[in-house]
């Protein structure tokens, strides 16, 4: 497979060279979720025009969370896209998606919040949780942490009652007085925060649980287009550091990205996004998907996760990690060198 994949990626790197930024494109289905962090990269590559000098003509397809998305993937409706670790894994496990890179650390980004009333008892005595109702979106990171955080209080999920609500209905329903406990994630917690008052009892981070984001492709797809997953990849490690290097600009387009997907905030939490959700260029994400000293730092952050859905009954097994997180195409990106130079503008 690696040596096929070498082959294609040479004839890929000549198309390249000849096809950037021409009107012969490629078509690419790409999938997300909007008025997200990670998902800001897919909007700044369109408005630089950055797909089509890729030799990429995406097709863009949204979701409100990771679980549909992944169903979605079933009827090859799209090829790539961004989702949550979980949702990741869960379409490892039942579609055969694969990881190929990580597009944020979120662990700070997903979180539990208590409403205005009832944050002074719960922050003061977390264990006044066990027994009550927190709403949260089942099957997603926002679960993982939420987890998380009633392990680090000595609770289980057990020990509490799940509603499983969309984002947006619990944003409604902490709005209109109807639940005291919300898991969410960025930027609905800013949101809440805004619209109610109310406040955070624990992120991710807080309690120890590392939450990235993943860079998915189906597997069918990598496989017959490895140089067309190649490119994609590229694209978004070269809008990563270009956001690292234009703030200002960034600010100002995730502002407009984000009112296109019915968010709207101030600067200040925009900017919250940018200094706690670390993104990763493509020397960091190579990092961070290397086993050449035993398993990488995405294995180990997948195999916790897997732990976490097998134990609350979502996956029958823990997969092997080596069959889902598939580093090569990164890895592709790094040995052509136009692609290379397309990645890291500057370099």
């Amino acid at each position: 497979m690696r040596k096929l994949l070498r082959v294609l990626l040479l004839v890929a790197g000549a198309e390249f060279a000849t096809g950037a930024g021409a009107a012969d494109v490629t078509p690419i289905n790409i999938s997300y979720q909007p008025a997200l962090y990670w998902s800001v990269p897919y909007y700044i590559a369109a408005e630089k025009h950055w797909w089509e000098e890729a030799g990429l003509k995406p097709s863009f397809s949204t979701f409100p969370a990771g679980a549909p998305q992944v169903a979605a993937s079933a009827s090859k409706s799209w090829d790539v896209g961004g989702m949550g670790s979980v949702p990741a894994l869960l379409g490892a496990a039942r579609y055969h998606l694969l990881t190929i890179g990580i597009t944020n650390d979120e662990s700070a980004a997903n979180l539990l919040m208590a409403s205005k009333a009832s944050y002074e008892k719960f922050s003061k005595d977390p264990k006044l949780i066990k027994g009550q109702q927190i709403l949260l979106t089942s099957n997603s990171t926002g679960d993982y942490a939420v987890t998380a955080c009633l392990e680090k209080w000595g609770l289980a999920k057990t020990d509490v009652r799940i509603v499983n609500l969309g984002q947006a209905q619990i944003i409604s329903a902490i709005s209109s007085g109807n639940g005291e406990l919300a898991g969410v994630w960025a930027p609905n917690n800013y949101t809440l925060e805004e619209k109610t008052g109310a406040r955070t009892l624990c992120t991710g981070k807080d309690a120890g649980a590392v939450i990235p984001g993943a860079l998915v492709a189906r597997a069918d797809y990598a496989q017959e287009h490895p140089e067309l997953v190649a490119r994609y990849l590229a694209v978004f490690v070269r809008t990563v550091a270009w956001m690292r290097e234009h703030r200002a600009e960034t600010v100002q387009m995730m502002q407009k990205f984000y009112q296109q997907g019915g968010v709207i905030l101030p600067d200040k939490y925009l900017n919250v996004e940018i200094d706690t959700r670390p993104m990763y260029d493509l020397s960091q994400q190579l990092q961070i998907m290397n086993r050449s000293q035993g398993p990488s730092k995405v294995d180990l952050w997948m195999n916790k996760i897997a732990g976490f859905m097998q134990s609350v009954g979502v996956i029958s097994s823990i997969p092997d990690v080596k069959g889902y997180v598939a580093p090569q195409y990164m890895e592709a990106v790094q040995s052509d060198s136009k692609l290379r130079a397309f990645a890291t503008p500057g370099k």
